[in-house]
């Protein structure tokens, strides 16, 4: 977005300023028919209130490590961003064992168990609704989140030179991740207002730039679909059209 951007969070800070009503995440799950749309200014504000319970109620702090045992998912694109604003390292499908805290889906519970340190449950519901039963030993993210405060400020600067994410096995700082999305978009073809759809996991890096951090850094937005081989090919083409897609990674 500016070439001053040295953070995912600053990428996110440029897309607010320069036009907060765009669509950002279109997330599909085709296992269950849902369909949510999040703004530029509605995901930055579920950022803001993940960043606020990640440093305020949760003790996170620059360096630390939180595990994220997570599938494609419009909140695991929420939790990136907030790893980021803190400067926590996102450790995506990480050893929650190794982990200072993890932030679990309802499938990785049991894995998850094995953090000594503050564990945050997603039940990846329908309009991000709440477990039925809260698991034990876990803060139900649903329930947490709502009351965190709209605005986010860190305690102290996120250095861009420090670790922000790892994932399969590479380890990238702030600055390393925004130059290889700003590559990957452009190898994509992304310019500002791009629509990318995507079906890619989030478990590699490719995954992830395509399903969040490349359309991000490239001004665009991405259309992201969880279970998209349940979608047959005339419903995908109805929703590459319906969607306004302009590139595709699937």
């Amino acid at each position: 977005m500016n070439a001053s951007d040295r953070t995912p969070a600053d990428l996110l800070r440029s897309a607010l300023a320069a036009d907060p009503s765009r669509p950002l995440v279109t997330f599909y799950d085709d296992a269950t028919g849902e369909r949510v749309e999040l703004s530029v200014a509605t995901f930055a504000n579920w950022v803001a209130k993940t960043a606020n319970l990640l440093q305020g109620e949760l003790s996170a702090e620059p360096g630390d490590r939180v595990a994220l045992l997570l599938p494609a998912h419009w909140q695991t694109a929420v939790w990136l961003l907030a790893c980021s604003s803190v400067g926590v390292v996102a450790d995506v499908g990480g050893d929650p064992a190794a982990a200072d805290l993890v932030v679990s889906g309802p499938d990785a519970l049991d894995a998850a168990r094995a953090c000594s340190g503050e564990r945050v449950a997603l039940a990846l519901r329908p309009l991000g609704g709440r477990f039925p039963q809260p698991p034990a030993g876990f803060a139900d993210y649903a329930v947490e989140v709502p009351s965190q405060g709209d605005r986010f400020a860190p305690y102290a600067p996120v250095d861009p030179d420090a670790p922000a994410l790892a994932v399969g096995g590479t380890e990238l700082t702030g600055a390393e991740l925004v130059e290889r999305a700003r590559a990957d978009a452009d190898a994509l073809g992304l310019g500002a207002g791009a629509r990318l759809l995507t079906g890619s996991a989030y478990d590699t890096w490719e995954g992830l730039s395509t399903g969040l951090f490349a359309p991000l850094a490239a001004g665009g937005s991405v259309v992201l679909c969880r279970h998209l081989d349940q979608l047959s090919p005339e419903g995908l083409a109805k929703r590459v059209e319906s969607e306004r897609v302009t590139n595709s990674a699937v």
